[in-house]
């Protein structure tokens, strides 16, 4: 569609003039800062202590993962162990049942005996299949927290676990203490965060001081308006009035002159001859901002008082659930020791009433009740020992050790 013709001045030649006309400009512009009190240079330092403060925070969500996994492991394995206690005792049971069977018609023994031998091993089946569904579920859970999807094939190796590493406890807790405050990732997210709290201060301290920058800028035309290639006298007015003598009243005249317009220069060489450049310094001195910066180095001295008091009371945490971790870790491998007499004991009494009940000096009842204690004395065993093993594990992690070197 053509434009339609107006007044607008010519940007080659700067004479209004009507005309339908194209024209274009172009420029660039750069600026660098040279100084503005180091804020550029604590930003930096700031986003680096950010950056190391949210490593520290998930190392430390790794750790409780990993223990969180470990216990679910732990807790698969003492299912499968329960179950192979279940299946043996079941076996012990099925014995017995065919040997009091042939007892009972052999008229040694009574026939409640034998119902109570069913009793105990229909019992002992029913257990089993609870024991089963343990397994299936703890497996399921365990899938579950690594994200794996295939529950129906998921399995863990079948293997058994000795206590090992309980030379750590030989340690005292203020050594336990003293490596958590060096190793643990808590410590070092509340000490990352107070260097964060500090650096603040100093980057709002930098709006105190003037800042000074440079700039550069670059700019051309190019019009599609005629070009002025010279000058002649007007026909229709040779001349023009410049003034008159004042003595005489005498008028002064000139040649007016006419700009002779030709074709307007080629594109490129139009910018190369219209370009121009402007460059320079500018300093900024904050006079008066409303009290902004004063208050905000105040709000950040106050962040670093709290993330002070938040380093103190991370360290203070950290202390106790080491102490607590120590003594849970005592009481568990005494426990285990424990256990471990008990089923000793249980081991004696059950061999003992086996014998008598064979003999018939003893009625199933009694029997069918020492084999539910071994079995529980045998469970406990197992119990104890992963329940161990975990706060032992726990201990490690405080006391340095990575997730990646814990060894069960």
């Amino acid at each position: 569609m053509p434009g339609i013709p107006g007044l607008t001045q010519n940007v080659t030649t700067g004479i209004l003039q009507t005309q339908t006309t194209r024209n274009f400009s172009a420029g660039a512009s750069a600026s660098l800062l040279l100084f503005d009190g180091l804020r550029n240079f604590r930003q930096l330092q700031r986003a680096k202590l950010s950056q190391l403060a949210s490593q520290y925070s998930l190392d430390l969500m790794r750790d409780d993962i990993a223990l969180f996994v470990a216990n679910s492991y732990l807790q698969v394995l003492f299912n499968k162990q329960s179950l192979e206690i279940l299946e043996s005792q079941l076996e012990v049971t099925k014995a017995q049942l065919e040997r009091t069977e042939d007892l009972v018609e052999a008229g040694v023994l009574p026939e409640g005996d034998l119902l109570e031998i069913q009793a105990t091993y229909a019992d002992e089946m029913q257990r089993i299949i609870v024991a089963q569904n343990n397994i299936r579920i703890s497996l399921i859970s365990l899938a579950q927290t690594l994200l794996i999807k295939d529950y129906e094939n998921f399995d863990i190796a079948d293997r058994e676990y000795d206590v090992l590493g309980s030379e750590i406890l030989a340690r005292t807790p203020e050594e336990l203490v003293a490596n958590a405050k060096e190793e643990r990732n808590e410590i070092k997210v509340a000490e990352a965060n107070l260097e964060l709290a500090e650096a603040d201060v100093e980057l709002a301290k930098g709006a105190y001081y003037p800042s000074l920058g440079a700039f550069f800028n670059y700019n051309t035309r190019e019009s599609g308006a005629g070009r002025i290639v010279g000058a002649i006298q007007d026909p229709d007015q040779p001349n023009r009035p410049i003034g008159f003598v004042e003595s005489s009243g005498d008028v002064v005249v000139a040649p007016n002159t006419i700009a002779q317009l030709g074709n307007p220069l080629p594109f490129f060489r139009q910018l190369y001859l219209n370009d121009g450049i402007t460059y320079g310094v500018q300093l900024s001195i904050p006079v008066l901002n409303g009290f902004s910066t004063r208050n905000q180095v105040k709000r950040n001295k106050i962040n670093v008082e709290r993330a002070t008091f938040q380093l103190e009371q991370a360290e203070l945490d950290l202390e106790a659930d080491v102490y607590q971790a120590y003594v849970d870790a005592q009481g568990a491998y005494e426990a285990y020791e424990a256990a471990l007499v008990a089923l000793n004991a249980q081991e004696r009494a059950n061999t003992y009433a086996t014998e008598r009940f064979d003999v018939g000096l003893t009625n199933a009842f009694d029997f069918s009740q020492s084999k539910l204690r071994l079995e529980n004395a045998q469970t406990e065993v197992i119990r104890a020992k992963y329940d161990y093993i975990f706060k032992l594990k726990v201990i490690e992690l405080y006391f340095g050790i990575p997730v990646t070197d814990l060894k069960f």
